[in-house]
Order: structure tokens, then C-alpha cells, then sequence
């Protein structure tokens, strides 16, 4: 009997010596394909910036990251999709200031993004760019301020949808200039821009990486980017803030997770997109589309997240505008 029991002991020794030695789940991640909800269309800004660090991701982590584009109501769409996701590590959510502004600009949301999300991984900052139509009179901010003024009603600008960056920069414009504008809000600015080349639309407050394109391609006119001082990548675009003191709306991208998404899970992405931008070959494409790397630790850009909350909270509430 005692032999029984001692052999007993001893496989209930090795047995449990193996349990301890099995790593978790999450170690293994990911061990199948990762879905990425971007809330606006393909060919805009943020796909671009997706597609660019899905790819490197993808082939550093070796399963694919697969982008989804979840349209419309300004990004709440895929917010909501993300959120209602298990918080398994397999579905994440690609964040930008329309989630900081959506906050306080919609009133019925279901969910509360600060408290239904996880921090991942801040992946860069950006600034927004006013472009126009060719057939706009307008060469510089000034001109476009006087023409305006003088046409109240007239001007109708575009979005990338309500409570965007895109939109909340025109509305902060409209207010410190007391320009009369109409705002026109389509699913994304990819979408937009053939009717502001068309001059259906006068113009666009869009994010840097894709107004550039468009600049670039002379489809459309740059007046003037929305950070405070000129950007890095285009020093030859004044900053608004020279013609409209006060004036200023600086973006951020990354990523956020479903609540009670894994710790060691969120570790590996953040690592990861950390190494990416390391990357010299990532960061020039990154740098071409106008964009900063900007990485951060998890805590860091869940921070900078609720710091953004609150400060598109001042600018809805002063610019007087909300979406039911």
C-alpha cells in the first residue's frame, strides 16, 4: 500500500509539474489571424496608417492582422463593434481623437470609451491640413477668412463624419473667425474629395496623410495645417495659428483593446508596435504620410487619451455643437 501511494504521489508530482510548466494561452499570441476595426473607409488616413503598421505587424508577430473598415456615426460603429468583442486579444480598435470627441459631441452612445476600453499602444501623432477646391478663389488663410465673411452661407466644407477631427477642426475655425460655413459629413474624406475636387465641396480640414496625397497629385490647394507651429514634413504650409491666434488641433493614432483584454496580451502589442517604430524603413513611411512616431507605454497612452477626452469636452461645449 505504501508503495501504491508513494507511486501515486510521485505522478501526481510529474503531473502537476507539468500544468506549472504549460505556459498561458495569451503566451502564444497570437496564434490566429487579428482583426483591426478602423471606423472609416478604405483609401482615407487612417486605413493608410492601418494597412502601414497591420503589414509590418503581421509579419513580425507572424499571423495577419486584418484590417476591417466599419463605417460611419464618426468611428462609433467599429468603437462599438470592439467593444462588444471578446476581450481575448483578437479584435482591436483603431483609436484616434473622433473617440476623445465622440464623448462629449454624441449624447446617446452605448458604450464609455474610457471605461469600455484598454490602452494598447499610441502609434503617432498627426496634424490636420485645410485644403480647397482649385476653383476656390482663395490662396492663403487669410483670403479664405475675407472670402467667407463676405459670402456667408456659401462655403460648405467636408468631413470624414461627425465628431472627427476633420469636423471639430472646422467647427473651432468657424468659431474663433466667425465664418459661416455648412458642414457636409460623408463616411470618410477618401469619400469627400471627389466632390471637393468637383467644387461641390469647398474644402476639408483632413488629416495630414491623406490631404497630402491629394495636395501632391494638384487635385486640391493647401492653406494651412492645424498645429500650433508649421509641421515638420511640410514647412512650407503656414500654420493656421499664424493668421488665427488661438487656433490649433493636433491628432493622435493607436490602439485600444475591449476591457478586460489580458495583460500580457496588451504587453505584446504595445512591445511590438514599439519595435515597429524602430523600424527606419517604417518610420520613413510613416514620416512620408506626414505622421510623428510617437511611441508609448500602455499607462502613457491611456493618459493621453483622457487628456484628449477632456480637451475636445472644452472645444464641443465652445464651438456650441452636438449630435443626438
Amino acid at each position: 500500500m505504501l508503495r501504491i501511494l508513494r507511486c501515486g504521489f510521485f505522478g501526481l508530482t510529474v503531473l502537476l509539474g507539468l500544468f506549472s510548466a504549460t505556459p498561458p494561452a495569451s503566451a502564444a499570441y497570437p496564434d490566429r489571424p487579428v482583426h483591426w476595426l478602423i471606423g472609416f473607409a478604405a483609401g482615407g488616413p487612417v486605413d493608410i496608417v492601418a494597412r502601414i503598421m497591420a503589414q509590418w505587424l503581421s509579419d513580425r508577430l507572424g499571423q495577419q492582422f486584418i484590417v476591417e473598415n466599419r463605417t460611419g456615426s464618426g468611428g462609433n460603429i467599429a468603437a462599438a463593434a470592439a467593444i462588444n468583442s471578446p476581450p481575448d486579444g483578437y479584435t482591436l480598435l483603431f483609436v484616434a481623437p473622433n473617440n476623445a470627441i465622440s464623448t462629449s459631441l454624441y449624447k446617446k452612445l452605448p458604450f464609455d470609451f474610457l471605461r469600455d476600453t484598454v490602452p494598447v499602444a499610441s502609434i503617432m501623432q498627426l496634424t490636420n491640413m485645410l485644403v480647397v477646391s482649385n476653383a476656390f478663389p482663395a490662396k492663403t488663410v487669410q483670403e479664405f477668412v475675407d472670402y467667407c465673411k463676405a459670402n456667408p452661407g456659401k462655403i460648405s466644407f467636408a468631413s470624414s463624419g461627425n465628431g472627427t477631427s476633420v469636423h471639430m477642426s472646422a467647427e473651432l475655425f468657424k468659431v474663433l473667425t466667425k465664418c459661416d460655413m455648412v458642414h457636409v459629413p460623408y463616411r470618410g474624406s477618401a469619400i469627400a474629395f471627389p466632390d471637393i475636387i468637383s467644387n461641390k465641396v469647398q474644402l476639408i480640414f483632413d488629416n495630414l496623410p491623406s490631404a497630402m496625397e491629394q495636395v501632391k497629385g494638384g487635385n486640391v490647394r493647401a492653406l494651412g495645417v492645424t498645429s500650433p507651429q508649421r509641421w515638420p514634413s511640410v514647412p512650407d504650409v503656414p500654420a493656421i495659428a499664424e493668421t488665427v491666434p488661438g487656433f490649433e488641433s493636433v491628432g493622435f493614432y493607436g490602439i485600444s483593446a475591449p476591457k478586460g483584454t489580458p495583460p500580457e496580451v496588451i504587453e505584446i502589442l504595445n512591445k511590438a508596435v514599439g519595435e515597429a517604430l524602430k523600424d527606419p524603413k517604417l518610420v520613413a513611411r510613416l514620416t512620408e504620410v506626414g505622421g510623428l512616431p510617437k511611441p508609448m507605454t500602455p499607462a502613457e497612452f491611456g493618459k493621453l487619451v483622457a487628456d484628449e477626452t477632456e480637451k475636445w469636452r472644452k472645444v464641443v461645449e465652445f464651438a456650441g455643437v452636438s449630435v443626438d
